[in-house]
């Protein structure tokens, strides 16, 4: 299993602080703000002068925090967007959405997906849990937040392939915890028949330079290596 690496228990606790302070204070707003940001995040994403085209083709749902939302960059930078370029370079029949929205937790999420579920989706990319994990929550009510949306998802498009990321987050609440938080998403992955990308922040998380001021969110350099990441799940289902 792939892990972050760290550089001593001083850097490893300010970058936690760091990333518990911030994810806090995104939540917060999170709620309120999802329509909005929804839309807007719809309306810039991944939308090119191939419009017509793209009404008839497959739907992508990139559903997941602020990982996915590309926080502090353009949307256009984000992995979906970028993910899309790569689509359409391949001359693939499909349409990505940026469903991303900062501060979301796994509970939040499963609550708002019964609203995007409101259109086609073809193929879910599934990235949640990471505020979960970095909050300390119940690995078992992540889980069921999680099989809960996987379920919601399956049974309102039976068809619909599903991609899950994998996170993984620092020892800081215990090695127990976070081994078994780690553990979740290929245990997820394996009972539902999804398919896995082990570590959405491979060769990412931990890299200062590839990392925000926050030592959290992926500068553009960043995302483009998380695109990488999943594009390598995702290309042979395509």
């Amino acid at each position: 299993m792939l892990q972050l690496r760290f550089k001593g228990s001083q850097v490893l606790m300010l970058v936690f602080s760091a990333v518990f302070s911030l994810f806090s204070s995104c939540t917060g707003q999170g709620a309120a703000d999802t329509s909005d940001e929804m839309k807007q995040n719809q309306n810039k994403s991944t939308k090119s002068p191939m419009e017509t085209k793209k009404n008839s083709n497959k739907t992508i749902l990139c559903f997941g925090t602020s990982l996915t939302a590309g926080y502090g960059l353009d949307v256009k930078e984000a992995f979906p967007a970028l993910i899309q370029e790569k689509i359409d370079a391949a001359g693939l029949p499909y349409t990505v959405i940026n469903a991303g929205l900062s501060g979301e937790t796994s509970a939040a999420g499963n609550s708002r997906i019964d609203w995007l579920l409101k259109q086609p989706v073809d193929l879910l990319i599934l990235e949640l849990g990471a505020n979960d994990g970095l909050r300390g929550l119940p690995i078992l009510e992540t889980k069921k937040n999680l099989q809960e949306i996987t379920d919601k998802v399956r049974k309102k498009y039976p068809e619909a392939k599903i991609v899950l990321a994998g996170m993984q987050i620092p020892p800081s609440m215990g090695a127990k915890y976070a081994d078994e938080f780690k553990s979740l998403f290929p245990d997820l992955a394996r009972k539902n028949d999804m398919k896995l990308v082990p570590f959405l922040l491979q060769g990412v998380g931990g890299v200062p330079k590839l990392n925000q001021e926050d030592g959290i969110h992926p500068t553009a350099e960043g995302q483009k290596i998380l695109a990488e990441n999943v594009w390598s799940v995702l290309k042979p289902i395509l």
